[in-house]
């Protein structure tokens, strides 16, 4: 073989070497981005959800205390009630877009979390109706079921929390 034909011989390799080495190191850059961004895309949804919750638990304490007093206000439990009702309509809305990012095991905790908010929203639906009736035969009772029921809520959150930080691998998350 002659000197010639081996270099070119040599050449032909090493650029094929060099594509096959661009080709993988590109694939490799890629996955890593499209996890990336589908990392970000979860965390954002998580995210949107929690936040949700916060200013919706932020109305119930308002709707509690406007039915803690032994004549509540009935037009400020029915301003209190709207805004906690506006706020579970946000906290389904953020779910939905936990249910498009998954995966499957914060899903179900979500709908562990959907479940107690419901409990619960009812409960207070229920409280509010008492009090515009000036029926106060279950408000002891339904008081402590208030309380019981915003525990479960906690550790539903607690639960997604957790599923959340499990799913983006973030141990800063605290559960």
């Amino acid at each position: 073989m002659d000197a010639g034909l081996a270099a070119l011989l040599g050449a032909a390799v090493g650029s094929l070497a060099t594509l096959g080495s661009a080709m993988v190191t590109g694939r490799v850059a890629a996955r890593s981005q499209f996890a990336q961004w589908r990392r970000q895309h979860r965390r954002d949804a998580y995210a949107n959800y929690l936040a949700a919750v916060y200013d919706r638990d932020v109305a119930l304490d308002a709707v509690r205390d406007t039915l803690r007093g032994d004549r509540p206000d009935l037009r400020e439990v029915d301003e209190k009630m709207e805004r906690f009702d506006a706020q579970v309509r946000s906290v389904h809305r953020a779910a939905e877009f936990v249910i498009l990012e998954g995966p499957q095991s914060v899903v179900e905790a979500l709908y562990c979390a959907v479940h107690a908010s419901e409990d619960l929203a009812e409960l207070m639906r229920r409280m509010a109706r008492d009090a515009h009736a000036g029926d106060t035969s279950r408000k002891a009772e339904d008081t402590a079921l208030a309380a019981e029921r915003e525990h479960l809520l906690y550790q539903a959150v607690k639960g997604l929390r957790a599923a959340a930080a499990d799913v983006l691998g973030d141990s800063r998350i605290r559960v």
